[in-house]
């Protein structure tokens, strides 16, 4: 077991830690007031490869291990989480898209979103089915040689400013449960697709989130993903990917926080001194460092396990990102505290990295959803000895 990084993925990093100072730093905190999708910077991102990780080589990605991906996610979201975000749903949403898509529709969107010309969102979540993704009722009708989708979408990121729609659709009978679920790729600008109100959100602004409604959409059969009733199947092997994704999020911003929280100790004084000579405060650095670097390695094995194919997978990304998520949270919070009154005015970036970070408990699962998925595996008899 190494623990070290090697020499190419510590070039990654760097790679990404010189983006984000350059690219990401000094515009965070205008979009985010804003409200601005930085589309520029995200196709500049593009131009290195970050907009198609781990896409397969077909569609023009680079293929890379989650694990590698996790290194570029990091660094990026230290400066700016709500982008980053971003970015890692469209990557996402590329490797669903250029792993299940027939090879004329893979072959005319994946270079396009792999290089950030284009963007994508993932559509599962409806008004009524968030926790419950497997009773969705949008529905997705073969006429012929087209399907005729109808229904509606809920609290899709980039709603609205993306040019394709990875699409989670009924197929089967309303009974028919996961197995009756069909994934598609549907052109944003389709007849009959209709977008929300911008959202009005917490965090995450720099990333729209809108309703998407589908009024007799019609696209051609062959924009199916896999086959009929895979949908669910492929939803959930994009999930596992998204819930290390959303956990790296976490980590970067618990990052960038610290290192906030560490120089502003040193540069701080009261009582004659600098905070960082008081013990009490040097204990809470001691303890934010700690859960970061569990939240980091349980990440990093979670994907791993991705990686190697472990059949249980599923079970180290959810604990990865139900721990990291919180985790993350707390080291962020924890720094602002640090900081004191300056921590709650925008001139520093602790509240903003706080309330990006928030929502991460929330989406692709959750946390309540990631311990229902432990806690069902841990109650197999061979779980105690495989869970490790």
């Amino acid at each position: 077991m190494d623990f070290e990084l090697t020499e190419e993925q510590r070039a990654f990093a760097a790679t990404a830690r010189d983006f984000a100072r350059a690219e990401l730093a000094p515009h965070a905190a205008h979009w985010d007031a804003e409200g601005i999708f930085p589309r520029e910077a995200i196709a500049k991102a593009g131009e290195l490869g970050f907009c198609g990780l781990y896409a397969p080589e077909s569609a023009g990605g680079l293929a890379l291990p989650r694990l590698d991906a996790t290194l570029v996610f990091e660094e990026l979201a230290a400066v700016d989480p709500s982008t980053t975000a971003f970015i890692t749903i469209h990557n996402m949403a590329t490797w669903m898209l250029g792993t299940w898509a027939q090879p004329t529709v893979r072959d005319h969107w994946g270079p396009l979103l792999t290089t950030g010309e284009k963007l994508a969102s993932y559509c599962l979540t409806e008004p009524g089915a968030g926790s419950d993704a497997a009773s969705l009722k949008t529905r997705a009708e073969l006429v012929g040689h087209e399907y005729v989708i109808n229904g509606a979408k809920a609290f899709i990121s980039g709603a609205g400013s993306t040019d394709v729609l990875v699409l989670m659709a009924r197929t089967g009978d309303a009974n028919s449960g996961a197995g009756g679920v069909s994934a598609f790729a549907v052109p944003a600008d389709a007849q009959g697709i209709s977008y929300g109100k911008k959202e009005e959100k917490m965090g995450w602004n720099s990333q729209p989130t809108r309703t998407i409604s589908f009024d007799n959409v019609r696209i051609p059969a062959d924009h199916l993903l896999g086959r009929e009733g895979e949908g669910f199947k492929i939803a959930m092997k994009g999930l596992d990917g998204g819930r290390i994704n959303i956990a790296t999020c976490s980590v970067g911003a618990a990052q960038g926080a610290l290192a906030q929280a560490q120089q502003y100790m040193q540069d701080r004084k009261q009582f004659g001194k600098p905070i960082a000579s008081f013990q009490a405060l040097q204990f809470k650095l001691a303890d934010m460092a700690t859960e970061l670097v569990a939240a980091r390695q349980m990440v990093r094995l979670a994907a791993s396990k991705l990686d190697a194919g472990d059949p249980n997978a599923s079970t180290y990304c959810a604990m990865a990102k139900r721990f990291a998520t919180d985790a993350g949270f707390t080291v962020v919070n924890e720094a602002l505290q640090l900081h004191g009154g300056y921590g709650y005015i925008r001139e520093y970036p602790l509240e903003r990295l706080l309330r990006d970070a928030r929502v991460h408990q929330i989406l692709e699962g959750t946390n309540e959803i990631m311990r229902v998925i432990i806690g069902r595996r841990m109650l197999d008899g061979d779980a105690p000895d495989v869970i490790r």
